[in-house]
């Protein structure tokens, strides 16, 4: 489940304090604060990855190897809208028109 961040809506709609929610991505937008039920409102935080897709042991999940074997096809650009297969199964070559 994500962490979202919110912040208070002050009077002249101009935002307060920030806090963190655990939400499912389903789940609707928090409105007023669980605890005191005063106006909240979703802001943009920074993006957090896990920390298994930005180490470098994360790479070796991205692999070509490990990719093909998940099903996936990997290709890599070639050229001007030109692309190349390095991995899985599909075409060669794709060309973007």
């Amino acid at each position: 489940m994500p962490i979202y961040v919110y912040e208070m809506v002050l009077p002249d709609g101009s935002g307060g304090e920030q806090f963190e929610m655990l939400q499912g991505m389903s789940e609707a937008a928090l409105t007023t604060h669980p605890d005191t039920g005063e106006p909240v409102r979703r802001v943009f935080g920074t993006p957090n990855a896990p920390r298994a897709w930005t180490d470098s042991q994360g790479k070796a999940k991205t692999s070509d190897k490990n990719l093909a074997a998940k099903g996936f096809t990997k290709y890599v650009k070639a050229g001007d809208g030109t692309y190349e297969k390095t991995t899985g199964a599909g075409p060669k070559k794709i060309r973007r028109n």
